[in-house]
């Protein structure tokens, strides 16, 4: 690659014994590449090295789509900045770092990560199980918890929260953005979804604004393709996963739409209550104060018009592909009942 720092690679036949060697630091002798997963904005491989008794048996390579790279610099440099800075300071299991390298202004970049096997990614077509959401839930908590309305989170750089000027521009797209969804999305969904989700419209200004008074990290898109589970669908570990869209907002966001666009809504009746419950007692041990559980509920409530939001602008103007158009039909089908449930559009 021409221009490009040494350490940049792009394909699995760049990845060699010597190259991973400068990253981490110890002999790597063999390694066999395998790319896994099917990345929007980026490519991910499974490494599996043979050498100094310290590797690890296998790590997972992410690196940049080589098409749109220096406009995706920017999600690049929050990712690396995310597990340097901010997941030190957490509660929430996230993949360890064996190696990072990125240059800002190109956006070139690497970053090796643990491999979190025998975990298992979510299936956001199909849904998960309400003690997978539970867990789930369980560790947002550690993501909010221990950096709630801390103040000095917009010291760092990229992190700022809704004013204005800032919601000017989503607030004029937003109702063609909605219009190209539901055209691509066509009969994937029914008329009450797209009824509701035509409601979500317009009052999105005063939902980015409203609530400042609680702020915190939020990943912007903690859904099950997102995350890690133990195999078997019932109760265990969960770990999150790719942190580019990292900003401050109402932490019920995340909360919202994890609950909404994993879970049928027979299913999210039964147990929302119960999932919110265990995040809000999880905030309280790791020393949130005046926040009790009925706040707590209010903002999920109103938290709920994050799924819109996201899956239109995320579909609109992303890559589609079949599953992919599967996969919002199910969050905003999910979504848009949650939203008539719980009387989102009252509270805005």
């Amino acid at each position: 690659m021409s221009g490009a720092p040494s350490w940049a690679v792009s394909t699995a036949e760049d990845v060699t014994p010597d190259w991973l060697t400068g990253l981490v630091g110890l002999p790597v002798d063999s390694l066999d590449v395998a790319q896994v997963g099917t990345g929007q904005i980026g490519t991910c491989y499974r490494i599996r090295p043979t050498g100094d008794p310290g590797l690890p048996p296998s790590l997972l390579l992410k690196l940049p789509d080589p098409g749109s790279r220096e406009l995706l610099a920017g999600a690049y440099r929050m990712e690396l900045m995310f597990y340097d800075r901010i997941a030190p300071t957490l509660a929430c299991r996230v993949p360890s770092v064996h190696g990072s390298r990125i240059e800002e202004d190109t956006g070139h970049f690497v970053l090796l990560l643990e491999d979190l096997a025998p975990l298992e990614q979510g299936d956001q077509v199909a849904g998960a199980s309400p003690a997978q959401v539970r867990d789930a839930a369980v560790n947002l908590a550690g993501l909010h918890g221990p950096r709630w309305c801390d103040e000095t989170l917009l010291e760092l750089p990229g992190l700022t929260l809704n004013d204005e000027d800032s919601v000017a521009l989503l607030e004029e797209m937003y109702p063609a953005t909605m219009d190209l969804f539901l055209d691509g999305l066509g009969d994937l969904v029914d008329a009450a979804t797209v009824e509701t989700l035509r409601g979500c419209v317009s009052g999105t200004r005063d939902w980015l604004l409203s609530r400042p008074g609680r702020f915190g990290l939020v990943h912007g898109d903690y859904r099950l393709d997102n995350l890690m589970f133990t195999p078997g669908g019932g109760h265990g570990e969960v770990a999150a996963l790719d942190w580019q869209t990292l900003s401050l907002a109402l932490p019920a966001r995340d909360l919202a739409y994890l609950v909404a666009t994993s879970l049928e809504p027979e299913v999210r009746r039964s147990c929302e209550e119960a999932v919110v419950t265990a995040y809000h007692a999880r905030l309280v041990e790791l020393g949130v104060e005046d926040y009790d559980l009925a706040t707590c509920w209010d903002d999920y409530r109103f938290a709920q018009l994050q799924a819109p939001l996201v899956a239109s602008f995320g579909c609109a103007y992303g890559q589609r592909t079949e599953r992919g158009m599967r996969m919002f039909a199910a969050m905003v089908r999910r979504a848009a009942a949650a939203i008539r449930d719980l009387g989102t559009l009252d509270l805005v």
